[in-house]
């Protein structure tokens, strides 16, 4: 059994450096369905949510969502405390959201910022919704809290330049454009 992951892992790799994450994120699957671990099934999520972004036709879209839903629920009950996967599920939803409610990722997002409001990957999840939704205003409440969490986190620090250059903010926009690029 070790090997056949071994060789899964591999091919899912070559997959994925050929920008087929569907194919990757299927690989994926199947090492996590033989490891049984919540690592290997959120790595399969998280394959398949990259393939949801990447996708262009709506069917690998969905393929990929129902995988990844799958994959992001298997690991949520094997550790139900890592609130990581709950977010990426939610953010799958966001992604592709289903026609019968096209809200549900992000209310799921809303509910996990009551559970944890200190969770800096919640916070920064919520503020690139919100700028993607051109809700600048709340994505810099949103993320001003993640930072005063995780003043080194990448992605909140980069969500904060492009959100305060957003708001015409200058002196902190270029502030954090040069955090965000000492981070890259």
């Amino acid at each position: 059994t070790l090997s056949k992951i071994s060789a899964l892992k591999k091919l899912s790799g070559e997959w994925y450096r050929i920008g087929r994450a569907d194919i990757a994120g299927y690989r994926a699957e199947e090492v996590a369905a033989l490891s049984e671990t919540e690592e290997t099934w959120s790595i399969a999520g998280t394959t398949y949510a990259i393939c949801i972004q990447r996708a262009e036709e709506q069917k690998v879209k969905d393929f990929c969502t129902e995988r990844a839903v799958n994959a992001f629920e298997t690991a949520i009950s094997i550790n139900p405390s890592n609130t990581t996967n709950r977010v990426n599920l939610s953010l799958c939803y966001t992604e592709n959201p289903p026609a019968n409610n096209p809200m549900k990722g992000v209310l799921m997002l809303v509910d996990l910022s009551k559970k944890h409001p200190e969770n800096p990957l919640v916070l920064s999840s919520l503020g690139r919704l919100a700028i993607k939704t051109g809700q600048f205003e709340k994505a810099k409440e949103r993320l001003e809290k993640a930072f005063s969490i995780d003043n080194k986190n990448k992605d909140v620090v980069c969500l904060l330049a492009k959100t305060y250059k957003e708001l015409r903010i200058e002196e902190k926009a270029a502030t954090f454009e040069n955090m965000c690029s000492k981070l890259n």
